[in-house]
């Protein structure tokens, strides 16, 4: 028989959010031995106004730096958040340059992988994503990952560098669907590379929240002149309409709605033939942001930037499985 005082005590590091020192002690094991918990540092690239951000802290993880291009953007991110946010060009970024984390979170520009891009003859693929794999292939964090539209899985040399790196696990989400959570048809490509083997759980299906609970109950759009003239048939395409009575759900909130309200609407009885365009909030809302998230500039630049965003709850999604990884 053996004593309990002769059993080897076994020691258990965690990786849980938002710990503001390494090696806190916050538990016990059976055996009494404190349990350390370490946040999981993530440092997330193309951040936008931080949707992707926002769901990756409510999903667990512990937000180290942001790099971002546009100053609007990066001004945004830190009236929202405390970490650190760099305005920085990436492809001129060097990569000794940044803190070294667990895990980095991609959400390069989608638009030459989208069809949109067949439209305005940009379908072409692009260049951003070999700056990501460059600081993945240095850096060699024990976790990245990509978020893109599905299109991206139609240019080979773009998923061979980012699902074949050498000692990395590869796990290819797709479609994740945003009306798994949301009122908004949006399919998104999720790659995650692992440096061990893990049973990825995908999103699990709920009741989501309905067009309905998402729209203001005295909502004050702006409503240019052209949109009445897209709904009197002035021009070649007919808006879309959405019924939160029908319930329906929202098209894909797209960055250039800020250029053109009159391409996706919502009936409301209360407005001139029926139907008003998306208030900046509401369409926040669809993407799943709180309303407490301030944005910067001006209604235009908020509409750009929600449509370049990443819906909250994926990330949250995301944030969650990861934070799992790790314990």
């Amino acid at each position: 028989m053996i004593c309990n005082a002769t059993k080897p005590l076994l020691r258990k590091i965690s990786y849980l959010p938002n710990t503001q020192c390494l090696g806190s002690i916050v538990g016990f094991l059976e055996v009494r031995k404190p349990v350390l918990m370490i946040p999981i540092l993530t440092n997330t690239y193309f951040s936008g106004a931080g949707l992707m951000d926002i769901g990756l802290q409510a999903g667990g993880l512990t937000l180290q730096q942001s790099f971002e291009i546009e100053a609007i953007c990066c001004d945004s991110l830190r009236r929202n958040f405390s970490h650190e946010v760099v305005q920085c060009d990436i492809t001129k970024k060097l990569v000794s340059s940044e803190k070294e984390c667990q895990v980095m979170v991609a959400t390069y520009p989608c638009t030459k992988y989208s069809p949109i891009g067949d439209i305005h003859r940009v379908r072409t693929g692009d260049d951003l994503f070999l700056h990501f794999f460059r600081h993945v292939a240095i850096r060699r964090p024990e976790l990245y990952v990509v978020e893109n539209v599905p299109g991206m899985k139609k240019f080979p040399v773009v998923m061979e560098a980012m699902t074949k790196l050498p000692d990395y696990y590869v796990h290819v989400a797709c479609p994740v669907k945003s009306s798994i959570w949301l009122p908004q048809k949006r399919d998104r490509l999720i790659i995650i590379g692992s440096r061990r083997n893990f049973a990825w759980r995908e999103p699990k299906s709920e009741k989501p929240v309905t067009l309905a609970e998402i729209l203001e109950p005295d909502p004050a759009p702006h409503i240019p002149d052209y949109v009445g003239r897209r709904l009197a048939g002035k021009y070649r395409d007919r808006p879309i309409i959405s019924d939160p009575q029908r319930g329906d759900i929202a098209p894909t909130c797209v960055a250039h709605y800020a250029k053109d309200l009159s391409t996706r609407l919502v009936a409301d009885r209360r407005f001139p033939r029926g139907a008003r365009p998306y208030t900046v909030r509401e369409y926040a809302r669809l993407q799943g942001v709180p309303d407490s998230f301030e944005f910067s500039g001006s209604s235009n630049d908020a509409y750009r930037m929600i449509g370049n965003g990443v819906s909250v709850p994926v990330g949250k999604w995301i944030g969650a499985e990861i934070t799992r990884y790790f314990r």
